[in-house]
């Protein structure tokens, strides 16, 4: 919310400086995010009247001004603006004369010299060159009775401040001038004065028949006739600067009036054609396949989920968002239906996002828009275009379909004491509500005082008693809050030892190479199918875009997405990961303070590797990464505990790559390398390799138990066996470890496979040799050779009947 400080003054003027005013807003919840002069400083600068023009004797471009500045003298200044001309009145740098900085970053004075041999006595200034505007078509002409020689920074009233507010979405009776004037009041006990609006007695008897067919739409809808306009009427300089200051371009006089009063007072309103308009108008909602091309040329399609203002032949307004472009006002417009309504936030709130874009109308109706003084403000909508634009206005058809109702909300006096922390008086909350214009009545309770309190009908964000403890404490002051230590111990939470945290965890990956990714929860639904098999996305109600419009259950898709970023820009090797909330369906969640009943959000953490192993480097060979690389970070990230990798089969991963990662016999994430199909559809050079864990498995970590030092040497034996190729690794260690050796074999370790290019005795073509060295110990007593060969014995027994291994002859 943009406006000039001097407009909020003339409604409500405090005895503040912009300063102080800008932090008394700040202060009460309205936060003034930026505040920007009209104009950069400058001096010197006079309103100058041209007397004459005539052409340099020695240049095709430059005239010879004669220049009334009210010096007493006539100036002769040197011009090379194409719309000079004699009479006209324009902003004069005199002699002396100290303009805004250029792009040295310096004030450009002005002093006296010759261009092209001919003297010249000052210069005549375009918007541009004063810093008004960043438009420069030529000299700034000004108004006809400005007054000669005045300051133009006095004229143009160009010493004012432009506030720009950052508002959340609950302050919405603080999207206009007059709402915030009302906030100052409120706060500072300085009067309140509002535009005088007097009804405007018709003049005709044309109406236009309205009908309002959907009451959970529009509440309230008020319109009239006016005939006779002049559209090509001038807007006055004062609307067209008031304008301006907020952020808005003159367009018309019709529109501009429109604006106007929206800025003003709140209300948005809407100019029809009506010479356009078959028959009469239908408020309802809209329904499928109906189409409108709206007034900034894009055609949309409806529904049954967005509402219109409709004709007896077609759809002419998206209600409470924009006009269409078939009713549009212009040069040869002359009557116009006037049109101003109350739109149910529910019913505006998302509708322009689905398009695409955003209006201030729509901004204000999904906030909410008061409805008690909509006729009122049409009224003044009225006067203005009649006192602009001319015409005779008809009689107001004002129609009350359902309005809001403002339920009453109680506080009790003890509870907002204890909420703010200092003794608060009945005497200050009933002056706060006073200065806030909300009636109240008052009454004893159990001992307690309760103060019931009717919200008026332009706040929508009273609600509980704490929205009004809240309205308490910031009219009284934040700044007037007592600093108290608190009394009771602060005892930091102590994590336990067995247990790390999510930022621990990240410093973790991030320490094996890889960078965070931050991305949105909110997907495509392409990337739910496609990485996760998930054909029944969360869908988002409100997606702020159209292609997001799921919700994650993997972050695959999202780091997918990342990559192909990086490669756009030249990125050979690409390490990232994230961390993240992932969602899904599961019927078993209840509704509790941190989960939503029937869907589960486990954190994740996955990252992606791409290019090669390793960075830019003489020491080796260069390589791509692959699926080993990815399980060593795996395994790293997990240590001391020593996971299991199963082959497994994943959507987003290659069917021979991609293996189910267990951890004390749980699953807890999965890794591989990404499909060969996705690589493909995705555009991508080579495949990257990557994984996905559960959160609460890294964040668990094995407390350290302290084991002596073994007293007894370990003993080795290698074994030469054959197996089938279709043997697991993880197979084959399992049914050695688990052989019945009393707990002799302390590990097992594989070092070397043979796979014979030619037929070899004892040794089938589906068959190769696998070497592994097995570890044997007693820490109580040294091995003997019996107890070394029976427990080798058992382990080859263990491995006949697990694997179905033999010694290699």
């Amino acid at each position: 919310m943009q406006f000039p400080e001097s407009w909020l003054r003339s409604f409500c003027n405090p005895d503040l400086s912009t300063q102080q005013l800008a932090d008394l807003l700040t202060m009460a919840g309205l936060e003034v995010e930026e505040l920007e002069p009209v104009a950069p400083a400058f001096t010197g600068v006079v309103v100058g009247h041209v007397l004459s023009v005539a052409k340099h004797p020695d240049a095709d471009r430059l005239n010879v001004c004669q220049v009334d500045a009210g010096t007493g003298a006539v100036l002769q200044i040197v011009c090379g603006a194409p719309n000079v001309r004699p009479g006209i009145k324009v902003p004069c740098a005199t002699v002396g004369a100290e303009l805004p900085p250029g792009a040295d970053g310096k004030p450009f004075k002005i002093k006296l010299g010759k261009l092209r041999g001919v003297e010249s006595q000052g210069m005549l200034c375009s918007a541009r060159e004063l810093g008004v505007s960043e438009e420069s078509n030529g000299l700034h002409i000004l108004a006809d009775d400005a007054p000669i020689g005045q300051n133009i920074r006095e004229h143009l009233r160009l010493d004012d401040t432009l506030f720009t507010l950052k508002l959340t979405p609950n302050l919405a009776h603080c999207l206009s001038v007059a709402g915030i004037a009302r906030e100052v009041s409120a706060l500072t006990g300085a009067p309140l004065t509002l535009p005088t609006i007097e009804p405007v007695v018709p003049a005709i008897d044309a109406t236009l028949p309205v009908s309002v067919q959907a009451s959970d739409l529009c509440g309230r809808f008020a319109g009239r006739v006016i005939q006779g306009v002049n559209p090509q009427a001038r807007t006055p300089d004062w609307m067209v600067e008031r304008l301006a200051r907020c952020g808005q371009r003159s367009v018309s006089p019709l529109v501009d009036i429109s604006n106007y009063v929206m800025f003003e007072l709140g209300q948005p309103s809407h100019v029809f054609d009506l010479d356009k308009i078959h028959g009469g108008l239908n408020v309802r909602w809209g329904r499928a396949g109906e189409e409108l091309k709206l007034l900034n040329g894009t055609t949309i399609t409806l529904d049954e989920q967005v509402g219109v203002i409709a004709d007896d032949n077609q759809v002419e307004s998206l209600a409470g968002i924009m006009g269409g472009d078939a009713t549009a006002v212009g040069d040869d417009t002359r009557n116009v239906y006037l049109e101003a309504a109350f739109w149910w936030p529910k019913a505006i709130a998302g509708r322009a996002r689905r398009y695409n874009f955003s209006t201030d109308a729509s901004h204000r109706f999904e906030r909410g828009v008061d409805a008690e003084p909509v006729a009122r403000y049409l009224e003044r909508i009225t006067r203005l275009i009649i006192e602009i634009c001319g015409g005779q206005a008809g009689p107001l058809n004002d129609q009350i379909v359902q309005q809001p109702e403002r339920k009453p909300v109680t506080l009790r006096l003890s509870r907002a004491q204890r909420v703010i922390g200092m003794p608060v008086t009945l005497a200050e909350c009933e002056t706060v509500f006073q200065r806030l214009g909300l009636s109240f009545t008052t009454a004893q309770v159990d001992g307690d005082t309760h103060l019931t309190v009717t919200p008026p009908s332009w706040r929508f964000d009273l609600q509980i008693e704490e929205d009004l403890i809240e309205e308490v404490v910031r009219v009284i002051g934040f700044d007037k809050l007592p600093q108290r230590a608190p009394k009771a111990p602060v005892v930091s939470e102590v994590r336990p030892e067995a247990r790390r945290s999510l930022y621990a965890v990240r410093r973790s990956v991030a320490a094996r190479g890889y960078q965070e990714a931050i991305t949105f929860s909110f997907v495509e639904a392409r990337w739910e199918a496609d990485f996760a098999g998930n054909t029944q996305p969360i869908g988002v109600l409100n997606p702020i875009a159209s292609p997001l419009a799921v919700m994650r259950s993997t972050l695959i898709g999202s780091l997918v997405e990342v990559l192909k970023t990086n490669l756009a820009r030249k990125a050979e090797r690409v390490r990232i990961f994230e961390v993240g909330r992932v969602f899904k369906r599961d019927a078993s969640v209840v509704d509790s303070d941190q989960t939503v009943g029937g869907f589960d959000q486990p954190v994740r953490v996955s990252a992606l590797a791409y290019g090669p192993a390793d960075a830019l480097q003489w020491g080796s060979a260069s390589r791509a990464v692959d699926f080993f690389d990815v399980k060593g970070d795996v395994e790293a990230l997990l240590a001391p505990r020593q996971p299991r990798f199963v082959a497994f089969e994943h959507p987003a991963f290659h069917p021979g790559r991609c293996a189910q990662v267990i951890v004390d016999g749980r699953a807890v994430g999965v890794i591989g390398e990404l499909h060969p199909k996705w690589r493909q559809a995705y555009d991508l050079p080579q495949a990257p390799v990557l994984f996905e864990l559960d959160a609460e498995v890294l964040t668990q970590r094995v407390v350290p138990v302290f084991t002596s030092v073994p007293k007894m040497q370990s003993v080795y034996r290698d074994l030469a066996l054959v197996v089938n190729d279709s043997t697991a690794h993880d197979a084959l260690i399992t049914a050695i470890t688990q052989a019945q050796t009393e707990g002799l074999v302390r590990g097992a370790r594989l070092f070397d496979i043979y796979k014979p290019k030619t037929p070899v005795a004892g040794m089938a073509d589906n068959e190769r040799s696998l070497a592994v060295r097995v570890e044997l110990r007693d820490d109580e007593q040294t091995l003997t050779d019996d107890r070394i060969d029976a427990a080798m014995k058992a382990v080859l027994a263990s491995l006949a009947d697990g694997v179905g291994a033999r010694v290699r002859a």
